[in-house]
């Protein structure tokens, strides 16, 4: 995997403008902050990104897939202002869970969309993401 960084720019920060890499693609659907049995354990914005994170991962797992695979995600938040005043939380709940087999955090090309609203009432972000698993 090759972190795509054209000369001159500013390093992102918590995200990579583009990222290359061969292997197996794993699409993962937008993953909500629901548990397992489709239950909302949290209704805070911070906990339900947790959870969802936590769901991506599992579902990436099955393809044999780590936090450093992941190459775009996108997320999809209901409240811009909630977003970003879980800045410090949002940060900490994130680095937990994209800690790579190296020691250090995936930051992969992201982006983030402020949405009217998501198909299940009471989600406040959904995540979605493509990871490629090297051969």
């Amino acid at each position: 995997m090759k972190i795509l960084q054209p000369d001159g720019w500013a390093k992102p920060r918590g995200y990579s403008n583009g990222i290359a890499a061969r292997g197996t693609v794993v699409s993962i659907a937008g993953q909500i902050g629901w548990n397992a049995q489709c239950r909302f354990e949290h209704h805070d914005f911070v906990g339900q990104a947790r959870q969802a994170l936590e769901n991506l991962l599992r579902v990436l797992h099955e393809a044999g897939g780590r936090p450093e695979h992941i190459v775009r995600m996108t997320w999809y938040v209901t409240d811009k202002k909630a977003y970003l005043a879980g800045g410090r939380a949002l940060g900490d709940a994130y680095r937990t869970l994209m800690h790579t087999s190296e020691g250090g955090t995936a930051y992969p090309a992201m982006t983030a969309v402020q949405v009217v609203a998501l198909i299940e009432d009471e989600a406040l972000v959904e995540i979605e993401a493509t990871a490629i698993i090297p051969d």
